[in-house]
């Protein structure tokens, strides 16, 4: 009995120290979310559907129209949220990572956003309580991550650690909170769960948070870009991303896919630089 209780320990150390081996230190993944500028608002043109292989996406859904099954990765040809969103900021962040990163080097985005949402959706504390309010538009597109977007951005995070390492989180979020000072606070507590339920520690997983659409693009949720800058402030490791000469679409709300093409390679500097590689972006 004993003999077959050695064996059995053996086994099961020899098989957790197979899964941590088989995990890609190559494989650099990056958690994404937020409302309609991180789901993708704009429309995704010629230029956009071509993509190198290193780079991909976790399909969070199940996308016939994709050809693209939940919890597997594709090649990041957009949409990189759900089966009918446009371009994002998370496309050119991830083109710009492997253009610029050794080519042993993959990225992989995870984007669970949802357009006109505040901040408490993500707070899984909470988020039936914001559910419970939400406006009827709304609820279909919440309803398609089970009514938990949250839970569905942590359960396929968990699934891409098995193939690689979470080395950082995006998110674009804000116009729906505009004004509320309190908001940093908010965006820190969902910003720590992610950490606590992920096991991952804040000094290698930096935070970075884009600007709204500015000032000089007419942008309506400019003002919130003051509180933006004060997430430095709240959470270690947190990053702005400038929106200062992104295009800006008529509703001042979203940007032009120009706009996501340079706000995405502005992500993408900032990561860089923190991994130690420096880049010229507009």
């Amino acid at each position: 009995m004993k003999t077959k209780l050695l064996f059995i320990v053996i086994v099961t150390l020899f098989l957790s120290g197979a899964m941590v081996i088989a995990q890609d230190q190559d494989f650099h993944i990056y958690l994404c979310f937020g409302q309609s500028n991180m789901e993708g608002a704009a429309r995704i043109e010629p230029q956009d559907t071509t993509v190198d292989g290193r780079f991909m996406v976790m399909e969070t859904l199940d996308c016939p129209n994709l050809g693209r099954v939940r919890g597997n990765w594709y090649p990041a040809i957009p949409p990189l949220c759900r089966c009918r969103t446009g371009l994002s900021p998370a496309d050119y962040f991830g083109r710009t990572m492997i253009e610029h990163l050794p080519e042993n080097i993959r990225v992989g985005v995870i984007n669970v956003s949802i357009g006109g949402c505040k901040i408490q959706l993500f707070d899984k504390e909470n988020y039936k309580e914001y559910v419970s309010t939400a406006p009827g538009w709304m609820i279909p597109m919440i309803n398609s991550y089970d009514g938990n977007p949250y839970a569905r951005l942590i359960e396929m995070a968990k699934l891409a650690q098995k193939d690689g390492v979470i080395k950082g989180i995006l998110m674009h979020q804000g116009e729906s909170d505009n004004g509320d000072t309190t908001w940093p606070g908010k965006v820190r507590t969902v910003y720590e769960n992610l950490l606590k339920d992920l096991d991952l520690q804040p000094e290698n997983v930096p935070f970075l948070a884009g600007e709204m659409v500015s000032a000089a693009e007419g942008g309506i949720c400019a003002d919130m870009n003051a509180i933006i800058a004060t997430l430095p402030q709240v959470i270690p490791n947190s990053w702005v991303i400038s929106s200062e000469g992104c295009p800006g679409t008529p509703d001042h709300l979203h940007f032009t896919p120009e706009g996501y093409r340079i706000l995405g390679r502005r992500y993408a500097a900032r990561m860089l630089s923190l991994l130690g590689y420096n880049i010229d972006v507009p």
